[in-house]
């Protein structure tokens, strides 16, 4: 048990820190542009929301590849497993050209969907259409990631990930100001830094590629078979993001207050979630190998310990949220009303934090064993669960603190007891446990 607490660790906690590294692009984007204008920063957001929207519904190239690797490196071929990665790699590279030109094209319509002021679209269409250039190197990054996890390598990830965000905050800066380019400059360096961890990534790879011989030129069956499983796991991630829109969008009907508390709730839940998720790419990593090898006594004893870390991480960030859930909100607004309106959801997230660490660890372990397919179609489910929730929570009706909180719980502990059900029911049984170097 101690070797496997170990090897949880040394996978789990690289991850944490190239999932923190994700979002501190745009972070630094932000406090960037921020010191441009108005108009500037709101047309970053603007834009972001179209970026995040197309990155986070293909965040399946990761997930798909991880346990295909991971799978052939537990059955003893590790030649496969990275020519099946690179397959990976090929079909991001294809995808990622497709939205990329398509997203430049489409750059003007998508932000006149938004039916902003003028200012604002102007300088979200031309950072939009920019960054689209680094759609293709996005995608990348996420098959590259997905394979040097399945090869039980968290590590790498993390360093390039950590360099990129340098790179990104210092080329933003010389692009934006010195170089007078303004917000184009912000996406300009963006996709620069986007393409050089992209260079990382592949020196690495065509390193592991000589080591054990494996092809670089892309198999026909190999990219139509991560086609097939990243297709399930799309389907997958766009039921949890409807989820969250249909919430984002009932906060919004209860008022500004209420859609600005419901904003920092999410965040703070999201930042929870990073720590969940890394448990969970631990588990992907070690139940693909141990399917691999036909190991199912392993994969058991990896499943249920990735639980008990995972209700134990729950625990340990709900605590200090509970007992900070007072003071906490200032963080993020000087406005005492609003920072008094979110504390008893802040609460509830942390009531609900254990309950999420078993669900993203079920989560985890489910994609890891290929299980693509019962992950999509109980999304459906999960979804259309919460959807009676939401029009449970529109009946009664409330306002404010009370309304915002019926709202978090109705997310933060609705919707994640339905996928816990709807997972743990799965992860009971034995049908995902299908061995061998695929999972059909």
């Amino acid at each position: 048990m101690a070797s496997l607490n170990r090897s949880i660790l040394h996978l789990a906690i690289p991850a944490l820190g190239a999932l923190i590294a994700e979002p501190l692009f745009l972070l630094t984007d932000t406090a960037l542009v921020g010191h441009l204008g108005v108009s500037e920063l709101a047309g970053l957001g603007l834009a972001a929301a179209v970026l995040q929207t197309i990155i986070g519904l293909m965040v399946f190239l990761a997930y798909a590849t991880t346990p295909a690797v991971a799978r052939r490196l537990g059955a003893g071929d590790p030649r496969g497993a990275v020519s099946v990665g690179i397959d990976g790699l090929w079909l991001a590279l294809g995808l990622g050209i497709v939205l990329g030109t398509l997203g430049a094209l489409g750059s003007p319509w998508l932000i006149g969907l938004f039916g902003a002021p003028a200012g604002a679209s102007a300088a979200a269409i031309q950072y939009l259409s920019i960054s689209m250039a680094g759609v293709p190197a996005m995608l990348l990054v996420f098959a590259a990631t997905g394979l040097l996890r399945g090869l039980q390598d968290t590590l790498t990830p993390l360093w390039v990930a950590g360099i990129g965000f340098a790179l990104n905050a210092g080329l933003n800066y010389l692009l934006i100001y010195p170089a007078g380019l303004g917000i184009g400059g912000s996406a300009l360096g963006t996709v620069i830094a986007q393409w050089l961890m992209v260079v990382a990534y592949l020196l690495v790879i065509v390193r592991h590629a000589r080591r054990v011989r494996a092809r670089i030129r892309p198999s026909r069956a190999g990219v139509r078979g991560s086609a097939r499983a990243g297709g399930w796991l799309l389907l997958r991630t766009a039921s949890l993001r409807a989820a969250m829109l249909l919430a984002i969008g009932t906060a919004a009907g209860l008022g500004d207050p209420e859609l600005a508390g419901f904003q920092i709730t999410m965040t703070v839940f999201s930042t929870l979630a990073f720590a969940l998720d890394a448990l969970a790419i631990a588990a992907q990593a070690l139940v693909g190998k141990g399917l691999g090898a036909a190991d199912t006594g392993f994969v058991r004893l990896v499943l249920k310990r990735c639980l008990q870390w995972g209700i134990g991480a729950g625990i340990v960030l709900g605590v200090p949220l509970a007992l900070g859930s007072g003071v906490l909100g200032r963080v993020f607004t000087s406005d005492a009303d609003l920072a008094t309106l979110i504390t008893p959801s802040l609460i509830i997230l942390a009531i609900g934090a254990p309950l999420a660490g078993i669900v993203f660890v079920l989560d985890g372990v489910l994609i890891g064993a290929g299980d693509a397919r019962y992950l999509a179609l109980t999304g459906l489910v999960n979804l259309a669960t919460f959807m009676v929730i939401l029009w449970i929570v529109g009946l009664i009706g409330p306002g404010g603190a009370g309304g915002l909180a019926w709202l978090t719980g109705a997310f933060a502990l609705g919707y994640i007891a339905a996928r816990a059900i709807t997972l743990g029911l799965r992860a009971r049984g034995t049908a995902w446990m299908r061995t061998g170097i695929t999972p059909a």
